[in-house]
């Protein structure tokens, strides 16, 4: 049985924490729970014992505690660490491997992953100090799910809030790497581009487009799901990261070229992302207003799909998307040739079709065999639906 360390911080999101508790129960997961000061605020260690079938641990001088399983043995005792709700403060400690109490000892002591879920108010978790201590941890190892965007305890709006229980659950399972029926793609590796790219002009202007990210990021998030291991490479987006995925940001079309080659091998990519087709050369000042415009020089982007259907490590799967505003079938059919792929995902994304930022889709699968329609769907439902057949065309090219 797989065992969890949870470590609850002090926030009212900790109240959530007794349903991820009974949640993971349900998954066959042992959960035992240390629980910090400030947590204590918020939750009892009576209702984390009772749901976790385990003694709480709260104090790091507890000699008994130390005699039977001190804060070296309770960090190296489990599978994978979660910390949940991660307050400004515990990231803090995180990130300056500070050890003055039970939590933070354990999480520096520890070798295992550690997963965290943010939970603050919006203008902490925009601070620049939250920000950089967000970046440093991401840079060791430190994997994240969420935090969400919504209306906060104290009235504020704003990206902050925990993510929801089930979400933090599906991301311990993808992390621990669970296999449990119905996960199709587990064992499989999965690489994901989703988002715009965004082309610099000067330091204030850009080339990029209205792409949202939603179609991707629920691609990513349906692949985690199904217990692959997902890299998600993701332009400038205003949406959270998925749960279990291991994204990774980039802005420019070439960062993200670079982006997915250092993530091959892997058995499946899906090339969701509307890539800029072109850059230019940027100016190191800002371009002033002047008796004529100015001219722009275009500099064509790297064929990202191109580049990986016809790469020396090529996935078996390659799967693109062609966002068209006329004559969609027509320019599917010939991308579908052209780039080297096995399939082309292609939809209408002109202005009444409402696509772009928008959370519905009507998608077309064009492979060699032909074109299949499916009705509009939520962007989820298409992502649902996709992974399905990813598994079995992966599994039926063995």
């Amino acid at each position: 049985m797989k065992r969890v360390l949870l470590i609850i911080g002090g926030g009212i999101a900790a109240y959530k924490t007794l349903e991820l508790i009974r949640a993971l129960r349900k998954r066959g997961l042992a959960v035992r729970c240390i629980l910090t000061r400030a947590g204590k605020e918020f939750v009892t260690p009576l209702a984390l014992s009772s749901l976790s079938g385990d003694k709480v641990y709260e104090d790091l001088f507890s000699l008994t505690d130390e005699a039977e399983m001190g804060h070296i043995e309770l960090s190296r005792d489990a599978d994978l660490l979660v910390v949940a709700p991660a307050t400004a403060d515990l990231l803090a400690k995180m990130a300056s491997g500070a050890a003055n109490d039970l939590a933070s000892t354990a999480l520096l002591a520890t070798d295992k992953p550690i997963l965290a879920a943010p939970a603050m108010n919006v203008r902490m978790w925009l601070h620049a100090a939250t920000q950089r201590n967000f970046s440093r941890l991401e840079g060791d190892g430190v994997r994240f799910v969420g935090p969400g965007e919504g209306e906060m305890a104290c009235g504020e709006f704003g990206p902050g809030r925990m993510a929801e229980p089930v979400e933090i659950a599906d991301a311990i399972e993808a992390m621990l790497g669970v296999v449990t029926k119905g996960k199709p793609l587990t064992g499989r590796r999965v690489v994901v581009t989703s988002g715009p790219t965004l082309e610099p002009i000067d330091p204030v202007r850009f080339l990029s487009n209205r792409s949202s990210g939603r179609q991707g990021h629920a691609i990513a998030a349906a692949a985690a799901a199904a217990g692959a291991e997902v890299v998600l490479v993701s332009g400038p987006v205003s949406i959270p990261d998925p749960a279990g995925v291991r994204t990774v940001h980039v802005e420019a079309a070439v960062e993200m070229l670079a982006a997915v080659e250092a993530a091959l091998p892997c058995d499946i990519a899906v090339f969701c992302a509307a890539v800029a087709d072109w850059r230019v050369e940027p100016a190191w000042q800002k371009i002033k207003k002047g008796t004529s415009a100015p001219t722009l020089a275009l500099i064509e982007n790297p064929d990202i799909l191109a580049t990986i259907g016809h790469h020396s490590r090529r996935p078996r799967l390659v799967i693109g998307f062609a966002a068209e505003t006329e004559k969609m079938l027509d320019h599917a059919r010939a991308k579908l040739a052209r780039k080297g792929c096995d399939m082309i995902v292609a939809n209408d994304v002109g202005g009444e079709a409402g696509v772009m930022g928008g959370e519905r889709n009507t998608v077309h699968l064009v492979t060699a065999n032909g074109v299949e329609d499916w009705p509009t769907l939520d962007k989820a439902e298409v992502a649902r639906r996709l992974v399905e057949r990813m598994a079995a065309l992966i599994e039926g090219s063995r």
